[in-house]
C-alpha cells in the first residue's frame, strides 16, 4: 500500500481507532504556546492533515471567539470523524489542501511530513499559503531506537513514518525548502503523555532528568521528543 493509499483506503484508522485525538489537548497547548511566545493573534488558522480535527477544535475553545479555523485531510475516514466536530468557526474539508486557492495567517501541519513519500515538495507547495507555518515533526531517530529497532519499525508498520528525524534534519528540511526558521522548542509526549507501554513508562524518568540538564543529548540519546517549528 502506497503512503496516501493508507489514509485512503482505512488502514491507518484500523490501526489508530482514535486517530490519536486523545493526544490533542496536549498538541493545542504546544501550539498555544508558540503563538503566544511570538505574540502572534491569527485571525486565520488552517490545518493540512487534520485527522480527527481535535487539535482545531481545542484551539477552537482556547483562541478568540472572532478566529477561523480550517482543517483539511486526504482521508475519507479522519474527515467523517472530523466532521462530526463542525460549528461556528470551524469546518472540515476531505481533499488536498495543496491543490487550493488558500490563505490565512498561520498554516499548521501536526505530525505530517513524516507520512509524506515527495515532503520537500509538500513544504515547497505549503509555504507560500501562510504567513506563518507551524509544524510538528516527532523525532524517531535516537539512540536507543536504533540499538533496538523495534520503536522505528513500530512506527513504520503502525503508523505510517516513511522518514526519520532529528532535530538537526527536520529543521535543515524547512531551511532547504525555503523557510525561514523563526522559532522552535522539543516537545516531550514521551514524558507529558500517558505511556504506551511498560518499557516508555520506565524512560520517562531518566528523559525527564537529563532532559533538564542537556535537552539535545537527551533527545538524540534517549528519544522520545518531537520538535514544534514556526517558519515563514
Amino acid at each position: 500500500m502506497t503512503s496516501a493509499g493508507l489514509y485512503i483506503e482505512g488502514g491507518y484508522l484500523e490501526n489508530n481507532k482514535t486517530w490519536h485525538a486523545e493526544d490533542s489537548p496536549w498538541k493545542a497547548k504546544q501550539i498555544l504556546r508558540m503563538l503566544e511566545k511570538n505574540h502572534i493573534q491569527p485571525k486565520v488558522v488552517y490545518e493540512v492533515g487534520c485527522g480527527a480535527g481535535e487539535v482545531l477544535n481545542q484551539l477552537h475553545q482556547r483562541l478568540p471567539a472572532s478566529v477561523e479555523f480550517h482543517g483539511y485531510d486526504i482521508s475519507p475516514q479522519a474527515f467523517q470523524l472530523a466532521k462530526a466536530r463542525e460549528k461556528d468557526r470551524l469546518t472540515f474539508h476531505q481533499g488536498d489542501l495543496l491543490e487550493k486557492d488558500i490563505s490565512c495567517d498561520v498554516l499548521m501541519s501536526i505530525d505530517v511530513i513524516e507520512h509524506v513519500e515527495d515532503y520537500y515538495t509538500f513544504l515547497r507547495k505549503l509555504k507560500s499559503k501562510a504567513e506563518y507555518k507551524i509544524l510538528h515533526v516527532p523525532l524517531d531517530l535516537s539512540v536507543q531506537a536504533i540499538l533496538r529497532m523495534k520503536p522505528i519499525l513500530d512506527v513504520r508498520r503502525n503508523m505510517g513514518h516513511i522518514h526519520y528525524f532529528v532535530k538537526q534534519t527536520a529543521l535543515a528540511s524547512l531551511q532547504e525548502a525555503g523557510y525561514e526558521i523563526v522559532d522552535y522548542f522539543y516537545t516531550a509526549g514521551s514524558v507529558e503523555l500517558p505511556s504506551k507501554s511498560f518499557k516508555a513508562k520506565l524512560l520517562r524518568y531518566p528523559r525527564r532528568l537529563f532532559f533538564a540538564l542537556n535537552e539535545d543529548f537527551t533527545a538524540r540519546v534517549l528519544g522520545g521528543y518531537s520538535l514544534l517549528m514556526l517558519a515563514r
